[in-house]
């Protein structure tokens, strides 16, 4: 199914991603997540409550080709700045083309000459994205009454837009002449598909576990899980996360569940052998080597280097 819009912002051939979401323009990263994650979990497969086969069809090609697209481009700092930039810009030139706006909605029409502009389209984005997604034969037309608003809020603000939208600043990389002995190296990146929103937590994670940002990492994974309960890569990873803060139990149950979804699982085999020698668990399958001065049997000791040595170094015993 193709979705077309006519009206707003759409009308100027322009994909209105704040429309999709129904935040305000000038909404920030945490907002914007927050909303995304709302939506996501009325829509995501397995916590849509669609009545029928055709609704959850529709709920999956609502998230894979509007919302999920909406997300990437705003929650991407970068994306995002030239994304408002582009809004600023259309603003300005439609203050000098008032004759080519054509406003269908009450609301907008309302909106473009009160007095207290900022505060009016606000709520009524609140206002309407409390139940835009509760009907799903009704979702494209709350989009388009929402792209109304955007376009005549874009209009009466595209100074402020523009000078909002300022180009971020990009941190200088160190170079380095050899990698440090201690950087932690994390698994490649999964085979998933490139529009994946779980597969964006799961490549900030494994940035935030090589910096060992292990709350933050935690927080990205936490929220991978919302959408996708059953993704095994996301537990084996919180596992590891979970680990390095010395919370071995924890740890343990997603290399579990991790490998419930996926024995094969990497990550979480080995996850699961590093908290059996830390709680004192023979691991099944585990090797001996016979003492040459007593006889006696001991544990194989596993080398810290390679993948999992840097995956799971570091942490504090």
């Amino acid at each position: 199914m193709s979705f077309k819009f006519n009206r707003g912002l759409f009308k100027y051939d322009f994909v209105d991603h704040h429309a999709v979401l129904c935040v305000p323009v000038d909404a920030d990263v945490k907002d914007i997540r927050k909303r995304y994650l709302n939506i996501a979990r009325r829509l995501h497969p397995d916590t849509c409550k669609a009545a029928s086969d055709a609704e959850k069809q529709l709920a999956g090609e609502l998230l894979s080709k509007l919302v999920n697209p909406a997300y990437k481009i705003l929650s991407h700092e970068k994306n995002r700045t030239e994304y408002i930039l582009v809004l600023s810009q259309m603003g300005k030139r439609l203050v000098q083309e008032p004759a080519s706006v054509e406003l269908s909605s009450d609301a907008a029409k309302q909106l473009a000459s009160a007095p207290n502009f900022e505060h009016i389209y606000k709520s009524a984005i609140a206002k309407i994205a409390e139940t835009q997604y509760d009907s799903l034969q009704t979702v494209q037309q709350t989009i388009a009454q929402v792209s109304e608003l955007n376009l005549v809020y874009v209009m009466r603000s595209a100074g402020k837009l523009s000078q909002a939208a300022s180009p971020p600043v990009t941190q200088p990389k160190i170079p380095t002449s050899a990698p440090a002995v201690n950087t932690p190296i994390v698994p490649p990146p999964p085979t998933q598909q490139e529009d994946s929103v779980v597969l964006h937590y799961i490549r900030r994670a494994q940035e935030l576990i090589a910096k060992n940002q292990l709350a933050q990492a935690r927080v990205e994974l936490q929220d991978a899980l919302k959408l996708e309960p059953n993704n095994s890569r996301c537990h084996s990873l919180i596992g590891v996360v979970y680990l390095k803060q010395n919370l071995t139990t924890t740890a343990k149950v997603h290399f579990d569940r991790a490998l419930q979804l996926d024995p094969k699982n990497q990550v979480a085999l080995e996850g699961k052998r590093r908290v059996e020698q830390i709680t004192g668990h023979k691991p099944s399958g585990a090797k001996h080597t016979a003492s040459p001065n007593t006889g006696s049997q001991q544990p194989e000791k596993s080398g810290g280097g390679g993948l999992f040595g840097g995956l799971f170094g570091g942490k504090k015993k």
